[in-house]
C-alpha cells in the first residue's frame, strides 16, 4: 500500500490526515482525492466522516456521474458538480497546483480534453487517447495530438475541435508558470536531443505543458 506524507500533500508538518488517491484516469501526483476536495478545499465537511457520508450518498458528480469513492482522484479539466448546493467547478492548474474554479451551469456541460496520442484500429477506425484516460473512436484522420476536443457532458460526444497552432489561446498546465494564459506566439519543433518548446505571449515552456483552450478567446473561465 502506498501512502502520502503530509509534506507531499501540502500540509507541511501540520497534523492532518491525508488521503492517497486510488489508481485511476489521472496520475497520483496530478489529481485531488474527492475527500480532500470536499473537506479541505471546498469546505463542505469538517471531518473525513462527514465528507465520506456526502460522497457515499452520491452527492458529488464528476463529469456528470456520481462518484462514491472518497479516494477517487479528480484531475485537470474534470467537471465537479454539487447539485444540492447548485455549485459547479472545473479543475484548473495554478502555481499552487490543481484548484477548483467555480463555473456556471451552462459551462459545466462541456469538457476540454487534450489528445495525447492516437492509433488506427481495424476498418479505418481511429482511437483518440485523451489526457484524462478516456478514449474516443472516430472515422476521420483529421485529429492530431496536442489538439483539444470539446466534449458534451455526460454524453462525451465531440462538439468542436481546437487546433494546436499559433494564434490560438492556451493555458500552461505544469511548471513554474502553471496557470498562465495567453496566445501561442511560437512553436519550436523538437529534435532527438531537445524537446519541443512553445511560447505563450512572452513565456516559453515545454510544449507538453501546453493545453489549448480557445481560438480568439478562451472557451472556458480561467
Amino acid at each position: 500500500m502506498t501512502h502520502t506524507k503530509r509534506i507531499a500533500a501540502g500540509y507541511g508538518k501540520t497534523k492532518r490526515w491525508v488521503v492517497t488517491p486510488n489508481p485511476g484516469a489521472h496520475p497520483k501526483n496530478r489529481c485531488i482525492p474527492l475527500l480532500i476536495l470536499v473537506r479541505d478545499i471546498l469546505g463542505y465537511a469538517d471531518t473525513s466522516r462527514e465528507a465520506k457520508r456526502i460522497i457515499h450518498n452520491g452527492l458529488i458528480l464528476v463529469d456528470k456521474k456520481p462518484r462514491k469513492d472518497p479516494k477517487y482522484g479528480v484531475g485537470l479539466m474534470d467537471i465537479v458538480d454539487i447539485p444540492k448546493a447548485k455549485k459547479h467547478f472545473r479543475i484548473m492548474p495554478s502555481k499552487k497546483g490543481l484548484i477548483p474554479k467555480e463555473i456556471n451551469e451552462k459551462e459545466s456541460s462541456i469538457k476540454l480534453c487534450r489528445i495525447m496520442n492516437k492509433s488506427i484500429l481495424g476498418n479505418g477506425i481511429i482511437q483518440l487517447n485523451l489526457h484524462d484516460g478516456g478514449n474516443i473512436l472516430v472515422n476521420e484522420n483529421s485529429y492530431n495530438t496536442k489538439d483539444t476536443l470539446i466534449l458534451s457532458l455526460p454524453e462525451h460526444k465531440i462538439i468542436d475541435l481546437i487546433r494546436f497552432e499559433k494564434g490560438n489561446m492556451a493555458i500552461i498546465v505544469k511548471g513554474r508558470h502553471s496557470g498562465k494564459v495567453g496566445k501561442i506566439r511560437e512553436i519550436s519543433e523538437g529534435t532527438a536531443s531537445r524537446r519541443s518548446l512553445t511560447k505563450i505571449e512572452s513565456l516559453q515552456t515545454l510544449t507538453d505543458y501546453i493545453f489549448v483552450i480557445g481560438r480568439e478567446k478562451e472557451l472556458i473561465s480561467v
